[in-house]
């Protein structure tokens, strides 16, 4: 269980809000309309992966793929935050991989129920190391960037999020009263795709502000 956030370790893992579709073109590969309002999911803290841990594939899925994600770990806490103060309660930036049991999900879909059993199992939160806003000079315009195997799968900016960082914030706050440590999985840009045993997996923000190792491994 990870008992700190990396990189700031004076703040505990608390909720994990997650946005579904944030990207355009990641909504089309999967044929998926776009949506008009943020898709929002969460995932239990039991989930998170530190960096050069193993993704454990259970043996129920055939199908699991990787989602890069730029995170941001909530600093001050707050209530209905306004749009134009929202980046002043981030505490950090980091990478990470929002694993998906791809095809768990979509009978999950069709049957009307929740993503938690495709999204939310032990090791599919894998997270890098967060640094300082500071590090961060244009937080609407971040690399996102993932490579299986040293093949370079995802690459992306979080200027074409459909809902930007800030926007976000204040729609989870008006639902949610966020508290220091609470993350925020802001969506994946196109690239998705499938892992198996054996992979290795590698992410970063920027060209290695953040940086993610992890390896997979079947149950």
């Amino acid at each position: 269980m990870m008992t700190s956030l990396p990189g700031l370790e004076n703040l505990r893992p608390g909720a994990i809000y997650c946005i579904g579709r944030n990207y355009a073109e990641h909504a089309k590969e999967l044929n998926h309309p776009i949506p008009k309002t943020p898709i929002i999911f969460m995932k239990p803290v039991c989930s998170l992966l530190s960096d050069e841990g193993t993704v454990i594939i259970p043996n129920n899925t055939n199908n699991v793929h990787h989602e890069a994600e730029l995170v941001i770990a909530i600093g001050t806490g707050g209530k209905n935050i306004a749009r134009e103060d929202a980046l002043s309660y981030i505490a950090g930036y980091a990478i990470g991989i929002d694993i998906t049991a791809r095809d768990i999900q979509n009978e999950l879909k069709d049957s009307g129920k929740p993503w938690l059993l495709s999204k939310g199992l032990d090791t599919f939160s894998p997270i890098g190391k967060f640094v300082p806003p500071s590090s961060i000079a244009q937080p609407h315009n971040i690399k996102v960037e993932l490579s299986v195997n040293g093949i370079i799968k995802q690459n992306g900016t979080t200027e074409n999020m459909l809902f930007p960082i800030d926007v976000l914030i204040e729609k989870l706050s008006t639902y949610f009263t966020l508290a220091p440590g609470d993350l925020i999985y802001t969506g994946t840009p196109e690239g998705v795709g499938p892992l198996i045993h054996g992979d290795i997996v590698e992410a970063h923000i920027n060209d290695g502000v953040s940086t993610l190792k992890v390896h997979v491994a079947a149950s």
